[in-house]
């Protein structure tokens, strides 16, 4: 990345410390959504591995997605717990910066991918089912899952390297929680603006290409359903299919609305809500959907809880 002849910078992550007041609970409030994220996933996690009700490859990929969302918001959440616990802005060495950057990068993509292959499964469950075991065989879903992480480290590769090969000040500040991708882009001295203009048309790709593919395939997946008779059947495939739902619109809309959002248009208080939102909050929202939503999960639930708890 940079010339080791060169004094590497060290980044100032403004963080919150300019909202004292909000410091102590939002410290609290974070640290308590973080430890439900935590439990929650890895109920997803385990539940998906130990239940052979869910051996499916819908439930495969969720188990996939789980992990994602643990390691990305272990990526971010320790470190803004450790900033919003002092009252001053802390320093991230360039090193910190990079490595925070580039698992962020990864893990966005990645999801981006899985949640993808999650609404093909879909669609070949309910529009192609004669047709379902052969393609979303094992080897299928596993190749969907390396696919999804190969995509993400080749994106955060060319992105950290676009990014932290460019010069930047002696002590630079970014008016954020974290190292995310324009933030730190607009610090840099010279050269950003190409950099800038490849970073945003690939995030504008990794978000505008998925969720077509998405809508595409609930496109064909509500034809679908409205040529069935039965209206207990379209009650059942649309049940199967509304958290997933629930939780693209959750995903794409707020990285919607944080990177392809005008830049005339944003403002730093904003643009941290948002990133808290979807780095924090919506991890913790993922499990919880899926749990409440989907009567598979919630039964393979209430069945390790009853083996658990003895009879009296």
């Amino acid at each position: 990345m940079a010339k080791e002849n060169q004094t590497l910078p060290e980044f100032l992550l403004l963080g919150f410390s300019d909202l004292r007041a909000l410091q102590g609970p939002l410290f609290w409030g974070v640290l308590l959504v973080y430890l439900v994220t935590l439990l929650g996933n890895s109920l997803i996690i385990l539940l998906t591995q130990a239940s052979p009700t869910l051996h499916a490859p819908m439930y495969f990929f969720l188990r996939h997605l789980s992990l994602v969302e643990l390691l990305y918001t272990t990526d971010i959440v320790p470190r803004t717990l450790a900033d919003l616990a002092f009252p001053h802005p802390r320093a991230i060495s360039f090193w910190g910066c990079a490595a925070q950057m580039y698992v962020f990068i990864v893990l966005g993509i990645s999801e981006c991918c899985l949640l993808t292959a999650m609404a093909y499964d879909r669609y070949a469950a309910i529009c192609q089912p004669l047709h379902y075991s052969t393609l979303m065989s094992w080897r299928a879903c596993m190749a969907m899952v390396g696919i999804s992480w190969l995509m993400g480290i080749i994106t955060a590769t060319t992105h950290s390297s676009l990014i932290f090969t460019l010069p930047f000040p002696s002590r630079p500040v970014i008016p954020h929680f974290l190292c995310d991708i324009l933030p730190v882009l607009r610090l840099a001295s010279a050269g950003k603006h190409r950099s800038e203009v490849s970073v945003m048309m690939a995030t504008v790709v990794f978000i505008m290409v998925p969720f077509s593919l998405i809508v595409t395939s609930y496109a064909h997946i509500l034809s679908a359903i409205l040529a069935m008779a039965s209206t207990l059947s379209r009650r059942k495939v649309f049940s199967t299919c509304s958290s997933h739902l629930l939780v693209v619109f959750l995903f794409f809309g707020t990285a919607s609305i944080t990177y392809i959002r005008p830049r005339a248009g944003s403002s730093v208080t904003m643009n941290r809500i948002l990133s808290l939102f979807y780095t924090v909050i919506t991890p913790m929202l993922n499990p919880i959907i899926y749990t409440l939503r989907n009567k598979e999960v919630t039964r393979a639930l209430w069945h390790v809880v009853k083996r658990q708890v003895p009879s009296p």
